[in-house]
């Protein structure tokens, strides 16, 4: 492609390495797209809580699209500005759904408010083991279900997270967005047609840009929306199989500068 006008990174897995850091090395061609007045917009799972520190590393002070396009973030304001989220009708239906698709499989929501630092917006049920290190306020599953949230998650610690995912896809179909970010055991599930794609494509026209000006990277299955939307869409190297099969280049590792080493084509 041409000099991208816009560019979106994922987070885990593609612009931080496997220390949970970005390179110096990344960081500094980051400033450089910022520099030329191209937007750097971070693209992940993660919901806002998130999104500060990272944000920092690379100097983004713009939009940020999180909990895998539920939630449009901007950093330099702490401020969200649209959550799309999955009501308490919608989440008790889907709760039920579950327990047929993945028997013991255990829930949190991520609930989202005004800031990024909103207080009680991880909530689990008892049961509930993080794929990663963190912390949670528990509650019994009613609870959980009770509050519009950004996206569901189900923990299995006995499955992997392409399993449950064919499970849960077999018995909700389309109904719900269903997704993964790591093989751990945990699928992330958002209201219909709430994906990465949906979220860039409204940062993108808040810019006047369309999909062919923009340059996306990601690594995990839940990047697939994204790098299609994308004019020019790079899966890393350490990327899961079927992001490899979809994406239009394949770059680096994360810990290899991946993204840094495509983004020197033009800054």
């Amino acid at each position: 492609m041409e000099k991208p006008a816009l560019v979106a990174s994922d987070v885990d897995g593609t612009i931080l390495g496997t220390n949970e850091q970005v390179s110096d090395h990344t960081a500094r061609v980051a400033g450089r797209v910022i520099a030329d007045g191209t937007p750097f917009v971070l693209v992940s799972g993660r919901p806002p809580r998130w999104m500060p520190r990272i944000a920092n590393a690379v100097g983004a002070t713009g939009y940020a699209v999180c909990a895998n396009g539920a939630v449009l973030y901007d950093v330099g304001e702490d401020r969200v500005i649209w959550q799309r989220g999955i009501s308490p009708v919608r989440l008790h239906d889907l709760g039920e759904a579950l327990t047929t698709a993945i028997p013991g499989g255990a829930v949190a929501a991520e609930r989202v408010g005004e800031r990024a630092a909103d207080v009680e917006s991880f909530i689990a049920e008892e049961a509930y083991v993080h794929a990663w290190p963190d912390g949670h306020d528990v509650a019994s599953r009613a609870e959980v279900l009770g509050h519009t949230a950004v996206k569901l998650l189900v923990r299995h610690e006995g499955m992997k997270s392409a399993e449950m995912a064919a499970a849960a896809i077999a018995v909700l179909g389309d109904e719900f967005a269903i997704t993964y970010s790591t093989n751990a055991g945990l699928i992330e599930i958002s209201e219909r047609d709430v994906t990465k794609a949906t979220g860039l494509a409204d940062v993108a026209e808040r810019f006047g840009l369309a999909a062919e000006n923009v340059i996306a990277f990601g690594d995990m299955p839940n990047d697939i929306p994204m790098l299609r939307w994308a004019g020019h869409g790079v899966a890393m190297a350490n990327a899961h199989p079927e992001l490899l099969e979809v994406a239009d280049e394949v770059t680096g590792t994360n810990d290899q500068d991946g993204v840094a080493q495509v983004l020197e084509r033009w800054f």
